[in-house]
């Protein structure tokens, strides 16, 4: 709103400026208020019909379509930039509200048929937030943390009417899929796991470099015990005091506001935008590579 609202008093500023310089320019001034016609009966000029508290003090007709033209250009500019304010709202409203393909859950039942509805219900919500984050980063490329989320995209994708619509409808591109992967030696699915990461905490208030606790993207591989899943911690300090290796199993949340870890923070907190773009960065047509990004 804040957006919306910087843009509608830049617009008022310009047209009372644009305003002051035409009564300038058409020495125009205050009359009572009426309505003034202006006709030239023998020229076969088109009539005007103009607001009467700004009366010419002699007939300038060639002026009023410029006048006309001016404040059906301003409207229109105003409409033109509410619409786009409002787009990266209204598609995030429509992500968080979709309901998935009847028979996605039998699918993803068969490939974890230890879970329960209200556990297929928590992945759908864990995969909305990747959606979600994927938009919030202007269609930049996000990986996906998640096993069995990442399971049930897949699942998704082969709805493929279902989930070109859906793209088309939140994203106004196709989003493609990789698997799912966690941080390591390639650069690219780094900065996409930080970007996840960055977009999925600030969507749940935790602070993405001081986090108190982790986001339901990657919890949530743990929470529900999905074997060979990513299990997130959110500091690994007594694993690796231990001995243990960070990875195999249990990951850090900590690593990803650690520019130790691959040398940078590319992708925390880069991308500042709401996805109300068509072009969508640099996952375009191919964006939202999900995890593996080059892999």
């Amino acid at each position: 709103m804040r957006v919306v609202m910087r843009v509608v008093m830049r617009v008022a500023v310009r047209v009372g400026c644009c305003g002051f310089r035409l009564a300038c320019l058409m020495r125009m001034h205050v009359a009572s208020p009426r309505i003034a016609v202006l006709v030239r009966v023998r020229s076969q000029v088109p009539v005007y019909v103009v607001p009467a508290c700004i009366v010419p003090r002699r007939p300038m007709v060639v002026f009023m379509p410029v006048v006309l033209l001016v404040v059906l250009s301003v409207c229109g500019l105003v409409v033109l930039a509410l619409w786009q304010a409002l787009r990266p709202a209204r598609r995030a409203e429509f992500i968080r509200s979709y309901t998935l393909p009847k028979g996605l859950f039998e699918k993803l039942r068969q490939r974890h048929p230890q879970l329960s509805l209200k556990d297929y219900q928590l992945v759908a919500q864990a995969l909305r937030q990747f959606f979600l984050a994927y938009l919030a980063g202007r269609r930049k490329p996000v990986s996906m943390p998640s096993q069995v989320v990442d399971d049930l995209w897949h699942e998704f994708i082969l709805y493929t009417r279902n989930y070109q619509a859906f793209c088309d409808q939140a994203f106004g591109s196709f989003m493609h899929h990789t698997p799912a992967t966690v941080m390591g030696g390639e650069k690219r699915i780094n900065t996409g796991l930080r970007r996840c990461w960055w977009h999925c905490c600030r969507a749940e208030n935790i602070h993405p470099r001081k986090p108190t606790r982790l986001p339901l993207l990657f919890a949530i591989d743990a929470k529900l015990g999905i074997a060979g899943g990513f299990h997130y911690v959110l500091d690994c300090a007594p694993l690796r005091a231990a001995g243990a290796q960070a990875g195999g199993g249990t990951h850090c949340g900590g690593d990803f506001s650690d520019p130790s870890f691959d040398g940078g923070l590319d992708g925390l907190g880069d991308a500042g935008g709401n996805g109300d773009s068509d072009g969508g960065g640099d996952g375009g047509d191919g964006g939202g590579c999900g995890g593996g990004c080059g892999s």
